[in-house]
């Protein structure tokens, strides 16, 4: 401000001419600002920024805004260069995580050009290790301070890998892969209500840190996962800060037990638990049937189940016992009956007998020498000792839990090859009260700090420095000093802190302060505050400064566990709690009381971020050439670009494999060249053979160092050349489609002709045949049938003229004929003689019928009465309407009735005639 107002103050005077102030030269901290606030001008365009990389200047100031602009327009993730910033934006958003995005992600050939997404950054991810000649290992680190969505992001990730990796077309594993895909997925509540809890800043807060590893196989498809813990905050099970509550099981069994558990966990309705603070506050995490499908579906049955709800139950009744002081020290604490109430609950719940429990809690046992020595413990040890009670068997249970989660998600070693991880971190934490866990939280903070900054740059310069790179090595800060403080040697916070731990005596705060400011005053890292009355140390971490309260600290490193408790679990009638505590003797307090293992010590052992696979998968943008690729690999990928250019490189095909360094490196140098000069961005001047430093590319010795802005260059021209040849062999493959399409079409075409002509031919040569085999059957059939009907002219042998009366006009209007044997006339059945009979001018029949066949044939032709229906005639002639007539226009008929030899006699000669036989065709000629 003041330098502000010297420039406006010299100004006037020189234009007044007053006086003749030289002005001073603008400072760093003026451009910079003005800088600031030219790109702040123009704000309804901050939020077009979807990488931070793009804001000039990067101060605090332009990328808190441009992070507000786009959280106020819905847009919560940002790229920072290869890191992705999230922003939490505390409502449920579910179609930003549908399983439409995810495909859309996943399918896409480059998904940086999609919006920035978690899903970006899990399939880039998922893609190093599928797509590599030789698979690397990835992992995630989910790191930000308490309440930036750290847990939603890792299941968002677990959820992507467990869908993604699942997506295979494999029959015979689709089985196998769907329910490891489930029981990876149905960790995650099993996990969130055991160890997360609502806090201040965050309904679901992990209270314990996680490293996930995603198990694949050769074909990246998922067969397993296993999930290591470390950090518990198992002080939340009988410590609740203000406004926060307990691990969300408890409430979750509290709200969701039915009344028959409700009866068995001995918890009524309206019983209130000192333990379970701000009870009445319903969140969406208290969902306790959601946490029981997820036991199932992992493999947890009933019976467990019962087991694991009774040990939490007696946790909760344990809460409400409270200790008052006796009148007399040599005695011990006093329960009033409530209590009692209480701890009996608890005694049954927990199967152990209640009145060694009850001892186990107001008396501690002292050992001198081989004897043993039991001395009453004051209300203050009582309390305590019924808090590590509780402590303990939560942290088992938690462990136990753990365990058998990977016992029923982890696949065998020879199953997978690669792996992807996700650790999930404490944030960086910053209370009014904090303690030894903040200062392990912030100090797991600060190496992860030093490992993504210090490691990640060493060891960069170090290969700049190898392949010849002119490189200005950038500073960035340090926080190794920081990190000395808590964990250095020979002396720092923690090696004080666990020394204390070690001696057999009280722990006084204030002694622990004057140690901590002797020892440790060198460091300007550490100060105090001299003022304060609680005693207290602040530690200047890289995200900011945070004040630890000493009291409490050293006995929570102890993390004391009298071995009467011990003794006492592992006698528990409860299987499960037998179980976990079987195994315990090793860990057994020493004869002192005194635990050989600290909090600290087995924190700093469990946290070995090497060992997640972070270091090699770190990606940080550092401001030199992120992008590495050997000559080989860089030649074999982008060859191309060269071989399919319109300038003339005068290049030959090399070798790849044969081929020395010098020689690909020419030809890297030769295809940069021709990139550069096919773009009109570049100067033509730029000579990327000579020693010039070119700021987006550079050859080292075997490897090519490019920037971002040339990585995607060379892609681009890449993509543009293989769109030209795909293009081009397209054209050429339609090209010889149609003309194929054309011949086949000219040869199917005369095929055809010739088929067609051969087929005509055929056909009229068949009809002439049928037409001369027609003919000559049809000229020897009517020789046939003039044969027959000679043959069957009257035979005079056969009839015999008799004299017969004339018949009633009326009987021969009825068609019938009168018999001289049969006094009634007879009624003619036969067509073809009703017919001849009833056209005849005149009816007399003179009939004699010889032979038995003749005789049957008169019968069925005339309706002869029958004795009783004794008999029936049906004559094949008669039924076939077969019978032989011959008319003659003299005024009588002569019927001569005999078998007919014609044996096609219901042929019909022509289709549309409605005439059924030869013998009918006679009839007809003959009338």
């Amino acid at each position: 401000m003041s330098s502000a107002v010297n420039r406006r103050n010299g100004g006037a005077g020189y234009r007044h001419g007053a006086t003749k102030v030289h002005r001073p030269p603008p400072s760093l901290n003026d451009s910079l600002d003005g800088e600031v606030r030219a790109f702040l001008t123009d704000e309804d365009q901050l939020h077009t920024y979807d990488d931070l990389t793009k804001v000039n200047p990067v101060t605090p100031t332009t990328v808190l805004k441009c992070l507000q602009a786009r959280y106020s327009v819905k847009v919560f993730y940002t790229h920072a260069g290869c890191t992705l910033v999230a922003l939490n934006p505390f409502q449920p958003i579910p179609h930003l995580y549908s399983l439409e995005v995810m495909k859309e992600y996943h399918c896409a050939p480059q998904p940086q050009e999609f919006k920035p997404h978690i899903y970006i950054v899990a399939e880039e991810a998922y893609r190093n290790v599928k797509g590599q000649v030789e698979p690397v290992n990835q992992s995630l680190v989910v790191s930000g301070e308490s309440g930036a969505g750290k847990t939603w992001t890792s299941r968002c990730l677990m959820k992507y890998y467990a869908t993604v990796a699942a997506s295979s077309s494999v029959v015979k594993s689709q089985d196998t892969v769907e329910r490891i895909e489930r029981r990876v997925l149905d960790s995650n509540p099993i996990m969130e209500a055991f160890g997360n809890a609502c806090t201040l800043r965050n309904n679901n807060s992990s209270r314990f840190g996680k490293y996930i590893q995603l198990q694949l196989d050769r074909c990246q498809l998922l067969v397993g996962a296993s999930v290591q813990t470390y950090l518990l905050e198992k002080t939340r099970v009988a410590f609740q800060p203000a406004n926060e509550r307990n691990f969300h099981i408890f409430y979750q069994m509290i709200k969701g037990a039915t009344d028959e558990q409700r009866k068995e966990w001995k918890m009524p309705h309206g019983e209130n638990f000192a333990w379970l603070p701000n009870s009445e506050k319903t969140l969406e995490e208290d969902c306790f049937h959601e946490t029981v499908e997820a036991m199932v579906h992992l493999g947890i049955n009933a019976e467990r189940q019962r087991l694991i709800f009774r040990i939490l139950a007696g946790i909760l009744q344990l809460g409400n016992v409270n200790f008052s002081s006796s009148s007399d020290e040599s005695q011990t604490c006093n329960l009033d009956e409530q209590s009692k109430d209480f701890l009996q609950r608890a005694a049954e719940l927990l199967c152990v007998p209640a009145e060694e429990l009850q001892t186990c809690l107001r008396v501690k046992m002292l050992k001198a020498g081989k004897q043993s020595v039991h001395k009453p413990c004051p209300q203050t040890e009582c309390s305590m000792r019924r808090d590590c009670l509780a402590k303990v068997i939560y942290a088992g249970l938690f462990e136990w839990l753990v365990t058998f989660i990977n016992n029923s998600i982890c696949a065998d070693k020879s199953t997978w090859c690669n792996f992807i991880g996700v650790l999930d971190v404490y944030g960086f934490e910053c209370f009014n009260l904090n303690n030894l866990e903040q200062l392990c939280i912030n100090y797991a903070n600060e190496k992860l700090q030093q490992h993504f900054v210090a490691h990640y740059l060493q060891a960069q310069q170090e290969e700049y420095v190898s392949e010849g790179l002119q490189w200005s090595f950038v500073k960035y800060q340090n926080n190794q000093s920081c990190l000395d403080l808590i964990e250095g040697s020979p002396v720092s916070v923690f090696s004080l802190l666990n020394e204390e731990s070690r001696l057999n005596r009280a722990s006084d705060a204030k002694t622990f302060r004057v140690r901590l400011e002797k020892e440790l005053c060198d460091n300007a890292n550490i100060s105090w505050d001299k003022f304060s009355k609680l005693p207290h140390f602040t530690v200047a971490h890289y995200a900011g400064k945070v004040n630890y309260q000493i009291q409490g600290m050293v006995a929570k490193n102890k993390d004391p566990v009298p071995p009467e408790l011990i003794n006492l679990l592992q006698k528990s009638d409860n299987l499960l709690l037998h179980q976990i505590f079987t195994n315990k003797e090793d860990e057994n307090l020493t004869t002192k009381g005194l635990s050989k293992v600290t909090v600290v010590s087995k924190f700093k052992v469990i946290v070995q971020l090497e060992a997640c696979g972070i270091v090699e998968t770190i990606h940080i943008s550092a401001a030199g050439f992120p992008i590495r690729i050997p000559f080989k690999d860089f030649v074999q990928r982008y060859a191309l670009i060269t071989k399919y250019s319109n300038v003339k490189s005068g290049s030959h095909r090399v070798d790849v494999k044969a081929a020395s360094n010098n020689v690909l490196r020419q030809e890297v140098e030769k295809l940069l060249r021709v990139t550069v000069q096919r773009r009109k961005a570049f100067d033509l001047s730029h000579n990327l053979g000579s020693e010039k430093q070119n700021s987006w590319v550079h050859c080292g010795k075997t490897k090519v160092f490019l920037t971002q802005l040339m990585l995607d260059l060379l892609e681009d021209q890449r993509k543009k050349t293989l769109t030209r040849c795909a293009f081009t062999i397209q054209c050429c493959w339609l090209r010889y489609q149609r003309r194929r399409r054309h011949a086949r079409q000219q040869s199917a075409t005369l095929i055809q002709a010739a088929v067609r002509s051969w087929l005509v031919r055929r056909k009229v040569r068949r009809w002439n045949r049928a037409a001369a085999v027609i003919q000559s059957a049809w000229r020897e059939w009517r020789a046939l049938l003039k044969s027959l009907a000679e043959a069957e002219l009257d035979d005079a042998k056969d009839l015999i003229k008799e004299s017969v009366p004339e018949l009633n006009p009326v009987i021969r209007e009825r068609g019938s004929v009168q018999l001289s044997s049969i006094p009634e006339p007879v009624t003619v059945r036969g067509w073809p003689m009703g017919l001849a009979l009833a056209t005849a001018p005149s009816i007399t029949l003179s009939m004699t019928a010889t032979g038995f066949q003749k005789m049957m044939s008169v019968m069925a032709s005339l309706n002869l009465p029958s004795r009783r229906g004794g008999y029936k005639v049906e004559t094949n002639q008669y039924t076939q309407e077969l019978a032989s007539i011959r008319a003659q226009p003299r005024g009588s008929v002569k019927l001569h009735c005999q078998r007919s030899p014609l044996l096609y006699a219901d042929r019909k000669p022509v289709m549309k005639s409605d005439v059924k036989g030869f013998n009918e065709i006679l009839l007809e000629k003959t009338l």
